[in-house]
């Protein structure tokens, strides 16, 4: 199939005004992780120009599309249950748990 005269534009099928607006309401509720992917995933639906045109309709730049699509096949390879936020280890450590602490907190009076 050729098309002559066709501008990138009107190759992607433009979403109706209440899907844009599901569209924004979702990613607006997203984390900063899901909202990089699911602008990625809206954009690798469409095709070429698919980065463009979610980055207009998200109001996101198309650099943070391109990570959300490094993300997305990144995380083929691997897998982190979906009953966590993070990798195993990841995130801040309980009190205490940090051996260097201790000598802190061997200074301080508990009852004044």
């Amino acid at each position: 199939m050729v098309f002559k005269n066709v501008s990138l534009n009107s190759m992607i099928v433009a979403f109706s005004e209440k899907a844009i607006m599901l569209m924004q309401l979702h990613y607006s509720r997203l984390s900063e992780k899901d909202r990089r992917q699911y602008a990625a995933l809206e954009s690798l639906k469409l095709g070429r120009g698919g980065s463009t045109y979610i980055s207009k309709i998200l109001g996101v730049d198309r650099k943070t599309i391109l990570q959300g699509r490094k993300e997305l096949t990144d995380g083929l390879l691997v897998f982190i249950p979906s009953n966590r936020q993070r990798k195993v280890g990841g995130g801040r450590k309980k009190n205490g748990s940090n051996p260097s602490d201790k000598g802190v907190t061997d200074g301080i009076d508990r009852n004044p």
